[in-house]
């Protein structure tokens, strides 16, 4: 793997004002989806991001995607700042930079042929010519093991699977480097979710593609991810290599969000973890370590020091007072 990373993310933070009144606007503070997050994703490596809902997954994937800005910190593609690119750089970051979605219906639009629709991202660059273009969507819709004649069909022409095989062929029509890959296979029956996320795992390795997914199937993310990053309100607790986290977890809530999964094998005995009280509010998250108020390990100063991530082991991350 290269010794730039194919992205870098440096400190970032996203919070999001809220307000209420409709003839004098109070500020009621700020949500704070994202509170000081690094992490990095090299050429070929595929990068997961599990936590519960309303941890701040989803939104990190929209700050990848420039869908919005970060409130401080950097991202970096290539060791450029995202923020600093000119107009031609950021076109050609969003080429890099594709995305596949939750639902494949709703991304697709039911008024474009399945060909109109992954060529739209060539068309748009303007850099092909029409018989390239026939090729291309040709080519991609073999790759994700569709028949070259689809093209001609209409989205609800297809199940599901199929469907979410179509967005796939799209985001890799122009060359994708980075896919953002939000909960791909959230919205499919259990018989065709491993058969996506096999057909993601082969493209990865045939084409070097580099991969974020944001998932809350920890199997998928085990399956395809190289490396796992736990977040919980805002923040990153653990990051590590797969196999490394599913089998010793070290953050407290790492080992309980496991515990709530389905083992990898069904004689496997795992210690069953469950959690008092709800999840805070991100609008006032607690002082020091934000998973204080709900971890069975709490010391007395975990509410008051915020634990820095650090190494513990090499190439594994941990932000908890109890590896001080």
């Amino acid at each position: 793997m290269a010794d730039t990373p194919l992205i870098d993310i440096v400190d970032v933070t996203k919070h999001f004002p809220v307000a209420s009144g409709k003839i004098f606007t109070l500020d009621r503070g700020a949500v704070k989806a994202i509170d000081g997050v690094s992490f990095a994703i090299s050429e070929g490596e595929a990068v997961g991001l599990v936590g519960e809902s309303g941890c701040g997954k989803t939104t990190m994937a929209r700050l990848v995607l420039r869908l919005e800005e970060p409130t401080s910190g950097e991202i970096r593609f290539r060791g450029k700042v995202l923020t600093a690119l000119s107009k031609p750089q950021i076109g050609a970051y969003r080429a890099a930079v594709q995305a596949v979605f939750q639902d494949p219906q709703s991304s697709l639009s039911p008024r474009m042929r399945i060909g109109d629709i992954i060529a739209e991202p060539l068309v748009v660059a303007g850099t092909h010519t029409a018989s390239e273009i026939k090729k291309r969507v040709a080519e991609v819709l073999e790759w994700v093991e569709l028949d070259p004649e689809s093209a001609r069909l209409y989205p609800h022409e297809f199940s599901g699977g199929q469907r979410q095989r179509i967005a796939v062929a799209r985001a890799l029509a122009i060359e994708a480097r980075l896919v953002v890959l939000d909960e791909p296979v959230a919205s499919l029956d259990a018989s065709v979710r491993s058969q996506i996320v096999n057909l993601l795992k082969d493209l990865q390795q045939r084409l070097g593609l580099s991969y974020l997914l944001i998932s809350h199937d920890l199997a998928a993310s085990r399956h395809l991810c190289h490396r796992i990053a736990v977040m919980y309100l805002g923040r990153m607790v653990e990051i590590a290599p797969c196999d490394d986290l599913f089998d010793d977890p070290l953050h407290p809530y790492s080992k309980a969000l496991l515990s709530a999964a389905l083992p990898a094998h069904p004689d496997a005995v795992r210690e069953e973890i469950v959690l008092s009280g709800e999840i805070p509010s991100p609008i006032a998250p607690p002082s020091g370590c934000r998973f204080h108020t709900r971890c069975p390990a709490a010391m007395p100063h975990c509410s008051t020091r915020d634990p820095a991530m650090r190494e513990v082991a090499p190439n594994r991350y941990v932000a908890c007072h109890l590896f001080d």
